[in-house]
């Protein structure tokens, strides 16, 4: 009796980038799922009820999404010297354990300031999750000769507006009082995702691409996706933080909010297929350009109209682009540095997105105070059209160089 063969070289060779290309990234993404789509885009289904139970105003809400950015810049700063100090695949692992604890501490508090730390403290976990997450994928990119790594990663993150669109709304619709109870099942799905996610960060440490200190000469160096990257930053994030209490004061039901986030989340996880090869093969800042204007198109088409058609097709147009955003500028990185730079160069841009995010929710939500839940669609709308036209710009101005 003979014992089986040996598979072909050429076969496990085969196998092998198919599980870097599709198989770690897929269990990857449920990191962005967990510290991105539950941790703090769900936060804006969670809102109305908060407010009504609470008393908040419009700026103190954006206050608790300013929090955590705070929190996300802290974890950037961090990132690099602790992934150093534990390796990336342990400081990923730490985030997503610290993700869970940040939710479930904020279903046991109705105190302002509690809130603030929670929120901020789920920031600061998302950061480590975002950063190392990306690091790993940009390796699994290199093994499997794809993008698709990075951009899966990145859409993991629609998973958990998904999850949590089709969840929360039904919980609170009738029974704001339940806020508390909505937070305690994002704990627990982000506890089911960090079980699941354990392993695929799993194999090389990665200890080469941690650096000491996050790199601030990449953001000089790539000062204009840098500047594109600070103003998507500050203008996405309204949308999403403030898209529930728009439809809210719209008079939208229930089934249309669940249905609105339903399809926002399901969009952004099909994204990968929508943006993988422009990300891929598009010169320079050309799908960053894209990219951008398509989020200010789609708030503008909210805008308009609070018809279920325009908010439908709008939160679809969000969805399939806005988690694209950081996996063209993760590509971009990726393209313009060396391996041992990746996660310095990719820290300090995270950096440039918390400085973002710290301000847009704040300055967005006393602008809606003031004018309407509508002006939270306009200050995304001129963000991110801003942002789109520096990256033309930049195209521009390479290309005019590489003329002479």
């Amino acid at each position: 009796m003979t014992s089986p063969s040996p598979p072909e070289p050429a076969t496990e060779h085969l196998a092998t980038r198919a599980s870097a290309r599709w198989g770690q990234p897929a269990r990857l993404a449920l990191g962005t799922a967990s510290a991105l789509g539950l941790a703090r885009f769900a936060y804006g289904l969670i809102l109305p009820a908060m407010r009504s139970e609470l008393g908040w105003s419009l700026a103190q809400a954006g206050t608790l999404t300013t929090a955590n950015a705070v929190g996300y810049l802290v974890g950037a700063v961090a990132a690099a010297p602790v992934a150093r100090r534990l390796t990336v695949t342990a400081t990923f692992r730490l985030g997503m354990v610290l993700t869970v604890a940040a939710l479930g501490a904020t279903a046991a508090t109705a105190s302002y300031p509690v809130l603030l730390l929670t929120r901020t403290a789920a920031g600061l976990a998302g950061a480590l999750v975002f950063i190392t997450g990306g690091v790993i994928a940009s390796h699994a990119a290199s093994a499997s000769r794809s993008t698709a790594p990075i951009t899966i990663y990145y859409s993991g993150a629609g998973l958990g507006i998904a999850i949590s669109g089709a969840a929360i709304p039904p919980l609170l619709g009738a029974h704001p009082g339940r806020w508390p109870l909505a937070w305690g099942v994002l704990a627990a799905a982000a506890g089911l995702a960090t079980v699941t996610s354990w392993t695929a960060a799993r194999g090389r440490e990665h200890a080469s691409t941690a650096a000491t200190l996050i790199d601030l000469r990449t953001v000089t160096r790539l000062w204009q996706p840098a500047t594109a990257y600070l103003l998507f930053a500050a203008g996405y994030i309204a949308y999403i933080t403030f898209l529930s209490a728009y439809l809210t004061a719209h008079h939208a039901s229930t089934a249309q909010i669940t249905l609105t986030w339903a399809l926002l989340g399901l969009a952004a996880v099909g994204a990968p297929l929508l943006w993988n090869r422009p990300i891929s093969t598009w010169p320079r800042t050309t799908a960053l350009a894209t990219l951008l204007a398509v989020l200010s198109a789609a708030a503008v088409a909210a805008l308009v109209s609070a018809s279920l058609l325009a908010v439908t097709g709008s939160a679809i147009g969000y969805g399939a682009t806005f988690l694209a955003v950081p996996a063209a500028i993760t590509a971009l990185i990726r393209s313009a540095t060396e391996p041992s730079q990746w996660t310095g160069a990719l820290a300090a841009f995270t950096v440039v997105f918390a400085a973002g995010q710290i301000a847009g929710p704040y300055l967005a939500g006393a602008l809606a105070d003031h004018y309407g839940t509508g002006a939270t669609l306009v200050w995304t709308a001129a963000l991110c059209g801003a942002g789109a036209m520096v990256s033309v710009l930049t195209l521009s101005v390479r290309r005019h160089a590489d003329s002479r």
